[in-house]
């Protein structure tokens, strides 16, 4: 028989047994619990990670340039226009004949129909379009495409072919709108954004198409065309094709600075080559003012005087460093040439803010200012800088 002592030991043995399973248990229910949660906690915080993660790419891909396009594309219109142009028949001068007549009918001028298109933006919630004389000035049906899909007819407020600009109207009174901006202080190399109607392309989506680049140069004066004058332009590498004509040139701010209007291409190329110009926004400003007051642009003023460009013989004549500029060849009595205190023989190099090349600069520079108004002109004479004030007075 076990003696007490010996139960007793074997007694506690059994205790210490017992108590050190339970504990060892219990132990393993907690650290697997632990495990269980740490890891619900671990694949939570992952899952969290993963989103921010997903959000940073989709806010990384959103910048300036995306939110000004988002901005302003609403404002964005496609044009359509229908002109009615005369044309002569180059074989007319044989039906002149009666006996020709007679048979074919008179067929010396005919009138057709022809179709356009181009660009424009809304500058007003009341339906105010600018666009330019080239796309819309010689329209007799005008079609407006918004990017909602809907059209409207327009009707022209007032043109200007001298500065190819053209103010349009459609009906409306809570209409997107663009904002007006300053060009006077542009930054060469700022980002700026084309919109427009490249080829007709609005048509496919009703959203115009967006191209962009940087400001390559301003103060452009180029060559007139058509008797259009091109002056003080804007010069761009954001791609502009044909269509594009009327259309927003933006700054990263969402404000129009000019309207995009021409290109230059290589010989054979019709495309785009990097070389786009714009008409600066406060010139446009200037001029929708006036159309909308008058439907024209008042230029009816005398200056009396006539001028040529400068050669190589007037170059060395005058002993003159470069050949930019007009020589004046003949000044009429009692006119503003004449009360300025101008002569014959005197060199003009720069009108206001405007540097003379040759007679087509000149020409387009005076076609900026308004009767009555006093101008500022830089001439040379005996080889000296001299500033005169010339009054533009209207035609009698």
């Amino acid at each position: 028989m076990i003696n007490k002592k010996t139960f007793f030991i074997y007694a506690v043995l059994i205790i210490v047994l017992f108590a050190s399973s339970f504990l060892y248990l219990n132990s393993r229910i907690d650290n697997n619990f632990f495990i269980s949660s740490n890891s619900q906690s671990l694949s939570l915080a992952s899952l969290k990670q993963a989103k921010n993660f997903n959000d940073e790419i989709t806010n990384s891909r959103k910048n300036i340039i995306t939110e000004t396009v988002q901005k302003v594309s609403p404002a964005i219109v496609g044009i359509n226009v229908i002109e009615i142009r005369q044309y002569r028949d180059p074989f007319s001068s044989m039906f002149d004949d009666p006996f020709f007549r007679q048979f074919f009918g008179n067929r010396g001028n005919y009138n057709q129909k022809v179709q356009g298109l181009g660009s424009g933006f809304i500058i007003s919630p009341d339906g105010y379009i600018v666009t330019n004389d080239h796309v819309a000035g010689s329209a007799t049906e005008i079609t407006i495409t918004m990017t909602d899909g809907s059209h409207h007819q327009a009707k022209i407020i007032g043109t200007d072919p001298v500065s190819d600009i053209c103010l349009l109207k459609i009906d409306g009174d809570n209409l997107p709108y663009i904002e007006l901006g300053i060009s006077n202080d542009l930054i060469i190399g700022e980002w700026v954004i084309a919109l427009g109607n490249p080829f007709g392309l609005f048509e496919l989506n009703d959203k115009p198409t967006v191209t962009v680049g940087v400001i390559s140069a301003t103060g452009m004066n180029l060559e007139p065309i058509s008797d259009r004058y091109y002056l003080n332009m804007i010069q761009t590498d954001a791609a502009i094709n044909g269509g594009n004509s009327g259309g927003a040139l933006v700054n990263s701010l969402g404000q129009v600075i000019g309207m995009n209007t021409l290109i230059y291409t290589a010989g054979g190329v019709q495309g785009n080559i990097g070389l786009g110009f714009a008409i600066p926004i406060d010139k446009i400003k200037r001029i929708v003012t006036e159309l909308k007051t008058g439907g024209k642009i008042d230029r009816d003023f005398q200056i009396g005087m006539s001028i040529q460009s400068i050669d190589a013989g007037i170059m060395n004549y005058y002993k003159l460093e470069s050949n930019k500029g007009v020589i004046i060849t003949k000044i009429l009595p009692n006119t503003p040439a004449d009360n300025a205190g101008l002569k014959v023989g005197d060199i003009i190099t720069e009108i206001e803010n405007y540097k003379i090349n040759n007679e087509n600069t000149i020409f387009g520079v005076f076609q900026e200012f308004r009767v009555d108004q006093e101008i500022k002109v830089k001439i040379i004479r005996d080889n000296s800088e001299k500033i005169k004030t010339m009054k533009l007075e209207k035609n009698k």
